[in-house]
């Protein structure tokens, strides 16, 4: 199975770490976080791994390059151009190589319980052309579906503002939080292309649009345990956990 992780960030809510380092290499309990995702993934069963590079990139593939992690490891370079999650897929599209199945998009400053084997399969299952792992945990802001998990839209809660314009709440909607982590497949990369052409652009703006043809379904893990670390309390919260 083939994944990629987000690494390109600036980290700049890391601060004064991420002035000298990229965020990826923040460590969690003495280890890089980068390289806690790697071993997340690999213990699912992925076996290819796609990295995304902007800050301080030489860092992260030097990294690389002296650790033997157990998967094999393939670097988008985002150097000259910093692209957001969603351009950042288009950018690694050769090297994700779509044609031959979907591929899981992770945030490098996630950790969880997710079990991410059983969301590829259920993404498999459902014939879906993008699948985000989404919880009923606490959140700020919160993506929106259908009762057949069909992504309707997005709601800030603490503002009550909802995303598309168009969005028209229905009594049988139910929201979740999103975890970072969500499955696409070659379909979402042709809407890509005609929606965004080469741009710099959300994943979520992306999925959310109204022009965008994809079906989208969320994947629910009721009790999922997770931790964002791109924060400083969180990483604190991390450190003490690991």
């Amino acid at each position: 199975m083939k994944a990629m992780i987000l690494c390109a960030g600036l980290g700049t809510r890391l601060r004064p770490w991420t002035l000298s380092h990229p965020k990826a290499l923040v460590p969690v309990g003495g280890v890089p976080m980068l390289e806690r995702v790697i071993d997340k993934l690999r213990s699912q069963g992925f076996d290819y791994i796609v990295v995304n590079v902007h800050h301080f990139p030489e860092q992260i593939v030097d990294f690389l390059r002296q650790r033997d992690l157990g998967v094999k490891i393939a670097v988008s370079d985002e150097s000259d151009r910093l692209l957001d999650t969603g351009g950042a897929i288009m950018k690694a599209e050769e090297l994700l190589r779509f044609s031959d199945g979907p591929v899981l998009v992770h945030n490098v400053d996630i950790l969880s319980d997710a079990d991410l084997r059983g969301l590829m399969q259920r993404h498999i299952d459902s014939g879906a052309d993008s699948t985000l792992l989404v919880s009923p945990r606490d959140s700020s802001r919160k993506l929106i579906f259908d009762e057949s998990m069909r992504l309707r839209g997005w709601h800030h809660l603490e503002k009550d503002v909802y995303r598309p314009e168009c969005y028209s709440k229905s009594c049988f909607d139910r929201e979740y939080a999103f975890s970072g982590i969500h499955v696409v497949g070659a379909g979402v990369l042709e809407e890509m292309h005609r929606i965004e052409g080469d741009e710099r652009f959300s994943i979520i703006d992306f999925l959310l649009s109204p022009e965008n043809k994809c079906e989208i379904r969320g994947y629910v893990q009721e009790s999922l345990q997770l931790i964002d670390i791109g924060k400083p309390a969180t990483l604190s919260q991390a450190q003490l956990i690991f």
